[in-house]
């Protein structure tokens, strides 16, 4: 099962997450197999991190809670509250499957959250900028909670744009890049 996992930073935690840093890499790394996408949301202008997306193939949402709650900075205080879902990988790939690599243009994290009738569930037909997309569901995978993309684009209305937005209660779109231990 694919699951969604958004820790969002506590406002004031930068020193504390520069200081945690190694320890977060090492636990991602007993998890290399298993990640999808992984990487920071950032200020925009791209000089701190807001927050941490992850995105795991995991046997359960029991495991999946346990990946999320046992993150050091997690358990250090630096994340005011975490954003965990089902997700079904619509694309089938990782990040280091994307085409375009790790570098160049400008990358974000669009979170459609929303309710009802899905919305959004095919792979929109300009797909060369997305990195990583899917529905964001239930514990059980059967409620479409929203949409979650990973993507490169122009600028943040157009990353925006690739949501239907009047289908949304709210669109958030982040700065982002990709994570893991720098090469």
């Amino acid at each position: 099962m694919e699951f969604f996992c958004y820790h969002r930073d506590r406002p004031g935690s930068g020193t504390l997450r520069r200081e945690l840093l190694e320890q977060h890499w090492s636990y991602m790394d007993g998890y290399a197999e298993e990640l999808i996408a992984r990487g920071p949301t950032l200020t925009e202008d791209r000089d701190a991190p807001t927050g941490s997306v992850h995105i795991i193939d995991l046997p359960d949402a029991a495991a999946a809670r346990a990946f999320a709650f046992a993150e050091p900075g997690y358990q250090a205080g630096v994340y005011r509250d975490v954003l965990l879902r089902r997700w079904s990988n619509t694309l089938g790939r990782t990040m280091w499957d994307f085409p375009g690599g790790r570098t160049g243009g400008n990358r974000y994290l669009v979170l459609g959250l929303g309710s009802g009738p899905a919305v959004d569930l095919a792979v929109p037909a300009d797909r060369d900028g997305l990195i990583a997309y899917g529905p964001l569901l239930s514990d059980d995978g059967t409620a479409w909670l929203g949409t979650a993309a990973l993507l490169r684009a122009p600028d943040r209305d157009v990353a925006g744009a690739v949501l239907t937005r009047e289908r949304y209660a709210d669109i958030e779109v982040h700065d982002w890049q990709f994570g893991g231990r720098p090469s």
